[in-house]
């Protein structure tokens, strides 16, 4: 049974999802036809938002790398993206026990009202697997392991609700959240918008892509936006007015691309989630449903890319400075477009390129930092898993681990067993943060209503 899952796992998020929306909305009487078209644009929105995104990173990189051996600075550990990493977490021999554990605490909550979220990103499953498996790598306890991947279900759960009606708005699409890892960075951002909020001046600054447009015409569009930062991204690397130029147009081209593929998700999973929501509250009067899915339903916000690539440079020479302090060892590659960064911080502003932008800033070096310090470990795995095939001398990690901070207090925090108790006192300050952050994101939740009522 375990392989099966795991084979239609291995399949990915593009035919897995597909496959249980299309149950889902049959189950919520969805006629047959309309049901697996829903479901193959959804497959399709998938395959289109990794091509893009994947062209994106193949005409960054070459510049990034030839900015990053211009300086003589040597970074040992490597960044391999998700990917290599996911099928280190897969390799963990409990793997498929954290299946029941989300299944089962989602069915619980949602029957006690403690969530309106209904997770059907099943195949993001390995990302609570991977927070087990560090656990159960550096504390030895197995148990800890599970009692950690619960901890993070649970608060997916409930900050699934707490950004639903800002993913909603920022999508499109009603009905819909984002029970995803890496939206727990809003915790951390959070404080940081509220500072920047009390900064005279700065707090008068909003600049989404709407308003960018209006303010600076011609160089608002995606086109032009994105031709004008791949330039210079390309020309901080050095590289030849050929590939400066090349480069150019690539960045743009993806720029324009992802609005496009955005609109698949809209037209699949807004009749899936409206008629899952009118069934659910057929059967269970006063409460709102909604369904959880990737953050890749956001996709189509043009200040998600721009943040993302004008982050770019920042998380190169950052990188090299925090190495000449011994504090950093990794080449952000692979992630060096740092959804994981980016997609909190467009909730948590609206889709403020500004204040995303800072945001991203001040939480790369984080993503440095900790990326870093899993570095040992996620190698050992891999070698000792023989998952991967590491060059001697060098170590392999996630720059772009959703959560970072998150990820990073629960197993240290797990690790009291080894007498880390300070790893107690950093989740309990984490919680208290949390619950902060949920004040915040309904002071902001009202503030969008109100606006909406005055529109």
């Amino acid at each position: 049974m375990g392989d099966i899952i795991k084979y239609i796992l291995d399949m990915g998020a593009a035919v897995f999802l597909p496959i249980v929306m299309i149950l889902i909305a049959l189950g919520v009487k969805m006629k047959f036809k309309k049901a697996v078209v829903c479901g193959l644009t959804l497959g399709i929105a998938f395959t289109g938002m990794n091509v893009v995104l994947g062209f994106m990173f193949q005409s960054i990189s070459p510049a990034a790398t030839a900015f990053v051996n211009s300086t003589g600075i040597k970074l040992t550990t490597i960044d391999v993206g998700w990917a290599p990493v996911a099928a280190i977490a897969w390799a963990w021999p409990y793997a498929l026990i954290i299946f029941p554990i989300q299944i089962g605490i989602n069915v619980v909550m949602l029957a006690l009202g403690w969530t309106n979220c209904l997770n059907v990103d099943m195949w993001n499953v390995w990302g609570k697997i991977l927070t087990a498996t560090l656990v159960a790598a550096i504390t030895g306890s197995i148990v800890l392991a599970f009692i950690a991947a619960a901890i993070q279900v649970v608060l997916e759960l409930k900050n699934a609700d707490i950004v639903q009606k800002s993913v909603a708005d920022l999508s499109k699409i009603h009905n819909i959240t984002c029970p995803h890892v890496m939206n727990l960075e809003g915790v951390v951002l959070a404080p940081i918008s509220k500072l920047l909020d009390q900064i005279p001046g700065v707090n008068k600054i909003n600049l989404d892509s709407d308003k960018l447009k209006e303010k600076i015409g011609i160089f608002g569009e995606n086109s032009v936006m994105g031709f004008i930062v791949g330039v210079l991204i390309a020309g901080i690397g050095q590289c030849s007015l050929k590939v400066i130029l090349q480069t150019g147009v690539e960045i743009a081209t993806a720029l324009v691309l992802f609005p496009l593929v955005a609109n698949l998700f809209l037209e699949s999973l807004g009749p899936i989630a409206e008629a899952a929501g009118d069934y659910m509250k057929k059967r269970y009067k006063g409460r709102e449903f909604c369904i959880g899915i990737d953050w890749s339903v956001m996709g189509g916000r043009s200040e998600l890319w721009v943040t993302s690539i004008l982050l770019v440079p920042v998380e190169l020479i950052l990188a090299i400075v925090l190495a000449k302090f011994g504090i950093n060892s990794v080449l952000p590659l692979a992630a060096i477009i740092n959804v994981a960064a980016t997609v909190p911080a467009l909730i948590i502003t609206g889709g403020n390129i500004f204040k995303m932008f800072i945001m991203g800033v001040i939480t790369t070096p984080i993503y440095l930092i900790v990326s870093s310090e899993f570095a040992p470990v996620l190698t050992n795995l891999a070698e000792v898993q023989h998952t991967l095939t590491i060059p001697q001398g060098q170590l392999l990690t996630y720059y772009g681990i959703e959560g970072p901070e998150f990820r990073w207090i629960l197993t240290h925090a797990a690790n009291v067993i080894n007498g880390e108790f300070w790893g107690i006192g950093l989740l309990i300050c984490f919680m208290g943060l949390f619950f902060w952050y949920v004040k915040f994101m309904k002071k902001k939740d009202i503030q969008m209503e109100l606006k909406e009522q005055k529109d």
